[in-house]
């Protein structure tokens, strides 16, 4: 049977834990469809007048809210005390090492009372809906949906329902993933506390056979992480011996699983890579699983039900069908200079037997010098100046293209170098993603979505056909390093591209993350 039969016959729930936010639809229409009508002005409120708001408030959301809300202050004791204690628990959410604003002292005014309380609230809910940073002001490219929240409305709600933080926090993601995300974080943080660990010597490889001083401490990082049996190591390895302990299969075949994990080349072997990855401490963990959770918070809250996810950081896709995890496969994305962009790009047909325009960026470079020979050899021609690879086994985009409607040239398709998906790290390409076993999943896609018939007539012609797909099939491009399994455990990988550093430092974090270079490159797309 082959693999995309196998994988079709495995059908998995997208969300398979509960969630643990309310969501923010009961909070979100105009008060006076759903609450009474503000009561009088009590406390610090009662104090701030209508003309005292219009000339002091400088900032534009604060002066937003109050403009929408008739210039009438809000905050009474009870709601004030209620943000606080929500802000208290940010660290559920990651954000624990940021500043969102100076709190109110007994020194203040009750108009400056006023308006940091509204700052606060205003400042966290944006953070819980939206995130930190604006994706946009990282990446050229980010064209994936962005929540749409009336703030000003909501807290204005809120406030009249003296539910601030019921409302706030409905605006985190409401699902199982985010849910494990944060009890991670909240479980490494404590972790960080207690990790006083010396950081290994980068002194050379250790391979099977070799004694090596370094080695208790790389079997006991490997049982505290659960690669090893804590009951199975020799005593020479436990807390407090440090002589050269011999390195084993047993040690190897955990080493393994571990570079599998974290997406480095599995060989076992024990080189600066891996000693990267075990040097990495419970910090650097709670860093990266903060901002996994931010990265959440850009997301659109509504997802399609079918859909196709291509995680870039991982090499991973899935394809969800009615809520439903399908097919699950590798892939190859874009190389580190190259990155695969962050999209949301609908699939709107299929392309048997496709032939490859090189863009003018890799024509003018790789390609600069060839001459007739190259062309003839590798099944090209010129045509108005670019270069046209025809259809064949040997084309780079293999036999299938599945286009998408982008103004960026990414699309999803095959290879006519099938061994790059045994590699761990698969950030090869110029930016394109490169599917495993392309023409079975083009074979799913055209089963399900009624044309098979004309899909498998299309590839017969050995000439380029196009195959329209009934309804598109919405595709997103994801950078996750961290992400939650179906079993409910953390995975954790290396961060290709460097995107975690930027996002880390807004959410308050020092220091940098790890980053992993491949060891080639090709020239296809």
């Amino acid at each position: 049977m082959s693999r995309s039969l196998v994988m079709r016959k495995c059908k998995f729930h997208v969300s398979l834990l509960p969630t643990i936010v309310a969501p923010v639809s009961a909070l979100a229409a105009d008060p006076s469809q759903h609450f009474p009508p503000m009561p009088p002005a009590a406390g610090i409120a009662a104090e701030v007048s209508a003309d005292d708001l219009r000339s002091a408030v400088q900032d534009e959301n604060v002066r937003k809210f109050y403009a929408d809300s008739g210039w009438r202050a809000f905050w009474s004791p009870v709601a004030e005390q209620d943000l606080l204690s929500s802000l208290d628990r940010r660290k559920a959410h990651g954000l624990d090492h940021v500043d969102f604003g100076p709190r109110p002292s007994a020194s203040d005014s009750a108009l400056a009372h006023e308006l940091k309380l509204t700052r606060l609230a205003l400042n966290y809910a944006s953070a819980l809906a939206q995130g930190m940073v604006d994706p946009t002001s990282l990446h050229s490219v980010y064209t994936l949906p962005r929540p749409a929240v009336d703030l000003s409305a909501g807290l204005a709600q809120a406030l009249v329902a003296n539910r601030i933080g019921d409302w706030l926090e409905s605006l985190a993601p409401a699902t199982g993933e985010y849910s494990r995300l944060s009890a991670a974080y909240l479980d490494y943080s404590r972790k960080a506390l207690e990790d006083a660990r010396k950081s290994l010597p980068d002194s050379g490889l250790i391979h099977v056979g070799d004694r090596d001083p370094r080695v208790p401490a790389i079997v006991r990082q490997l049982a505290d992480n659960d690669y090893l049996s804590a009951e199975t190591l020799p005593a020479t390895t436990q807390v407090g011996h440090s002589e050269s302990v011999s390195y084993t299969i047993a040690m190897k075949d955990a080493v393994k699983r571990l570079q599998q994990d974290y997406g480095i080349a599995a060989d076992g072997i024990v080189g600066p890579d891996t000693i990267g990855i075990l040097n990495l401490r419970a910090n650097d963990r709670a860093r990266a699983l903060a901002v996994a959770m931010e990265r959440r918070r850009w997301m659109d809250r509504s997802r399609p039900a079918t859909r196709i996810d291509v995680n870039i950081a991982a090499a991973r896709l899935q394809y969800i069908r009615d809520g439903l995890v399908v097919d699950e496969r590798r892939v190859v994305a874009g190389r580190p200079d190259r990155p695969t962009p962050l999209l949301s790009s609908p699939i709107f047909r299929l392309v048997a037997n496709p032939t490859w325009t090189v863009p003018k960026s890799i024509q003018n470079t790789e390609l600069a010098n060839v001459g007739a020979a190259y062309l003839q050899r590798n099944n090209m021609v010129m045509r108005g100046g670019w270069i046209v690879q025809q259809p064949g086994p040997d084309n780079a985009l293999g036999q299938v293209k599945f286009d998408m409607r982008n103004g960026h040239a990414i699309y999803l398709h095959d290879t006519s170098a099938p061994a790059l998906f045994d590699r761990s790290e698969r950030h090869l390409s110029h930016g394109c993603v490169r599917l495993e076993d392309a023409l079975g999943f083009a074979q799913i896609l055209a089963s399900d979505e009624g044309v098979l018939d004309q899909w498998l007539a299309a590839r017969e012609t050995g000439q380029e056909q196009f195959v329209s797909l009934p309804r598109e099939i919405p595709v997103r491009l994801l950078y996750r390093n961290v992400f939650v399994r179906f079993s409910g455990e953390i995975a954790f990988r290396v961060d290709p591209y460097g995107w975690n550093d930027a996002v880390a430092q807004r959410l308050g974090f020092g220091g940098t993350g790890r980053k992993s270079q491949p060891t080639g490159i090709d020239i296809g797309p």
